[in-house]
């Protein structure tokens, strides 16, 4: 028997988590719905306890610490991950389950498709292109939308996933725990749909964004090393010699070094240039260290439906 927990993070949602919660009850049936609040200052923990879900709490603010708490929390089989404003659609999580058993797959990310401008706005489409693309062009290009909030996981994807992140930047540490340890995965277009009356959105484009942005530089400083400092160490490198070659070419003229400091200066730039290079081939070897034993954990963890594969849940 396979079993599946269906996980709703929420803040503030009380308008629209009692439809969620009945919308998955009919599309799963058989699963475990959770619903962790985060400090609402609104009934959306009586409202969704009211609906017959498991509600319990994370004090720590931030999605990417309720994630932490889930997956540290629930056990299951499969596990479900969708946000609580009522935007995704329910009846498309027994697709998403059922390609992930008959992968087997680690995860099934849901693409987002709608001609609702205010289900998804301009500028949250722009973003969110850019800083896909940013992420396939480093890690690999298998997402057409990082940023979703929906996705089916298995238990070896969810036990081996570290969550390190505090807030919406968690999609982006997913999406890249995924092409790191190069998990199979898919993609299924889902609809997308405007919030409900009552319901308003938590992210900040701005803000959010450039924390996004910040966590793909710090994941690619963390996962690749090597190409990270060698891209320090060549912008140095340029700085140094634009800053000597008149310097040495006044030098073959005169035979006169009249600009000692910024000599000085240059050959500091060069050294640290160096520097940078020996960093990144040194902390290159521990992230391959870190990286198989992040395999190894994941290999620890049966397959789902591991022997089965194309079953349906029971």
């Amino acid at each position: 028997m396979t079993s599946i927990a269906v996980m709703i993070p929420c803040y503030n949602e009380e308008a629209a988590i009692p439809k969620v919660v009945a919308d998955f009850r009919r599309a799963l049936p058989q699963a475990m719905i959770y619903v962790y609040d985060n400090n609402s200052q609104d009934r959306t923990a009586e409202v969704a306890r009211a609906a017959s879900a498991i509600v319990r709490t994370e004090l720590l603010q931030g999605k990417g610490n309720v994630v932490r708490r889930m997956f540290s929390d629930i056990e299951a089989d499969i596990y479900v991950l969708v946000d609580g404003d009522d935007t995704y659609d329910a009846a498309s999580a027994p697709k998403m389950v059922q390609a992930l058993l008959n992968g087997p797959l680690d995860m099934v990310n849901g693409s987002r498709i709608t001609t609702i401008e205010k289900a998804y706005r301009p500028g949250h489409r722009f973003g969110n292109w850019l800083l896909t693309g940013m992420v396939a062009w480093i890690f690999g290009n298998r997402f057409t939308d990082m940023l979703s909030g929906y996705r089916v996981m298995s238990r070896r994807f969810v036990k081996s996933f570290p969550a390190l992140s505090a807030g919406f930047e968690t999609e982006t540490e997913l999406t890249v725990h995924a092409l790191e340890l190069r998990m199979p995965t898919a993609e299924i277009q889902i609809p997308y749909k405007e919030r409900p009356l009552g319901s308003m959105s938590k992210l900040s484009t701005f803000r959010d964004g450039f924390r996004i942005l910040w966590t793909i530089i710090v994941l690619v400083k963390e996962e690749r090393p090597m190409q990270f400092f060698s891209l320090v160490s060549a912008a140095l490198a340029v700085v140094s010699i634009a800053l000597i070659s008149p310097i040495i070419i006044e030098y073959l003229h005169t035979g006169l070094v009249p600009r000692l400091p910024t000599a000085v200066l240059s050959m500091g730039l060069m050294i640290v240039s160096f520097l940078s290079l020996t960093c990144g081939l040194v902390l290159d070897t521990v992230t391959r260290g870190r990286r198989e034993m992040k395999r190894m954990r994941y290999l620890n963890i049966p397959a789902p439906n591991a022997g089965n594969a194309g079953e349906p849940p029971q």
